[in-house]
């Protein structure tokens, strides 16, 4: 995907969180979470994600939108971006942890990114007054995400 892909992929990330709003999630100020290397090994939420509502997670078109940067696991993959990796297996290939990281924040793996920092509050810029303080998923989303990509295998 060239650059009018990757402006589609933004804007689409855009449009969404526009059309949609972001949740109610970690209020400003609140500690975030720890981060160990390049993981963070413990769950935002202190208890696991429901994997079912994590797959609605992923391929909702107004809250984790995966597929519009990403090929995934589905029937029509052939429409899906090509941006970022594949998520095929990714389970296979990094940890609950290295995915939680890359949910909740893959700029601190990756400054120059354009993966959405899903979970991230501190740092950003030009954030309508809307939005600002809010998290685009909430720490239980960002869990049931994670428990959904963990049956990627």
């Amino acid at each position: 995907m060239g650059q009018a892909g990757t402006t589609l992929c933004l804007m689409t990330l855009l449009l969404a969180g526009a059309l949609y709003g972001a949740p109610a999630g970690r209020a400003q100020g609140s500690k975030a979470p720890t981060v160990v290397g390049d993981a963070i090994p413990g769950s935002l939420t202190g208890r696991p994600g429901d994997a079912a509502r994590g797959r609605d997670i992923v391929f909702s078109r107004d809250r984790g939108n995966c597929a519009v940067c990403h090929v995934m696991p589905a029937p029509d993959e052939r429409s899906h971006g090509d941006v970022g990796p594949s998520l095929k297996g990714i389970a296979g290939r990094l940890s609950e942890g290295q995915i939680r990281l890359r949910l909740v924040d893959g700029r601190r793996l990756n400054p120059r990114s354009i993966m959405p920092s899903y979970y991230r509050l501190e740092g950003l810029q030009r954030v309508a007054k809307a939005y600002a303080g809010k998290p685009v998923l909430t720490a239980e989303e960002i869990e049931d995400a994670l428990a959904y990509l963990m049956t990627l295998r």
